[in-house]
């Protein structure tokens, strides 16, 4: 009788070691999950806190041309100053509610000569042609807006565009463009114009609260590395059995399992019994 000694092979190790490296794969997936949803948590949490909050001057919360801290996203600033609208820019392929359009972004000069990037809201792409029918303009003259901020997106390789447009609102591009001393490391999606023009560019609206199914593919991730065991001990013992069906005591076992199967009634002998008593 070799019993379970056949487990000590160089086969078997290596199926060992196939279920641990998957078992391990499946943790990582899911520990990924997690902290996608720790971060979809926070992303929640900041909305709630600084989304409908009274605004604070920009130079209050941005002391410096570069400074921004994630827990900064979507708070509420306010400040004074003047449009350049001959910078106007639009920002390409952008999508609001299933159509693809165009951000339209203003530098704004503060009072004390910095200049602040505004993204005054989405217009669709024009309806023969790629670019907008038309752009609603920005106040001029003196005017107080309030935004709420965004961080800068990061440079896109191989994606360019045509003249007066951009690929991404990488904030150092558009600070060489404006040629004066710009914040670069945030930018501020608009909120409000005051004095307020007859219409704007679509503003953007609150994100909705949604954690996703993170947790539940972190739960699936884990119940995965768990069954990668679970298989390796069926098919453990699947082996066990036919490499001992000749010991006496495991022919006994595998009888006693046949008399059990052949006791036990299957749903078409039940069927079959309820319809014998209707009958």
């Amino acid at each position: 009788m070799m019993g379970w000694r056949f487990l000590l092979s160089r086969r078997w190790a290596g199926y060992l070691a196939l279920t641990i490296v998957f078992a391990l794969v499946c943790v990582l997936l899911a520990m990924w999950q997690l902290a996608r949803r720790d971060e979809a948590v926070a992303e929640i949490n900041r909305v709630a806190a600084n989304f409908d909050a009274e605004p604070t001057p920009l130079a209050d919360v941005l002391p410096e041309l570069d400074s921004y801290d994630v827990s900064q996203e979507w708070l509420t600033v306010s400040m004074t100053g003047t449009y350049l609208v001959d910078d106007q820019v639009l920002v390409r392929n952008r999508p609001l509610g299933g159509d693809v359009g165009f951000d339209v972004l203003v530098p704004f000069r503060l009072e004390n000569g910095d200049v602040f990037i505004v993204d005054r809201g989405w217009v669709p792409t024009g309806q023969e042609q790629d670019v907008p029918d038309a752009i609603p303009a920005a106040p001029t003259g003196t005017v107080t807006v309030v935004a709420r901020l965004k961080a800068g997106e990061p440079h896109l390789d191989n994606r360019g565009a045509v003249a007066g447009q951009i690929a991404t609102i990488e904030l150092p591009v558009l600070a060489d463009q404006v040629g004066l001393p710009t914040y670069t490391a945030a930018y501020g999606l608009l909120a409000s114009e005051d004095p307020a023009p007859a219409e704007r560019p679509t503003a953007v609206t609150k994100p909705q609260p949604d954690e996703g199914a993170h947790l539940s593919y972190t739960f699936q991730w884990f119940c995965f590395g768990l069954l990668g065991f679970v298989g390796l001990a069926y098919i453990v013992r699947q082996e066990y059995r036919r490499i001992n069906e000749d010991d006496p005591e495991e022919q006994e076992r595998a009888a006693e399992r046949e008399r059990k199967k052949r006791a036990k009634k299957s749903d078409a002998d039940v069927e079959d019994e309820i319809l014998d008593t209707r009958n």
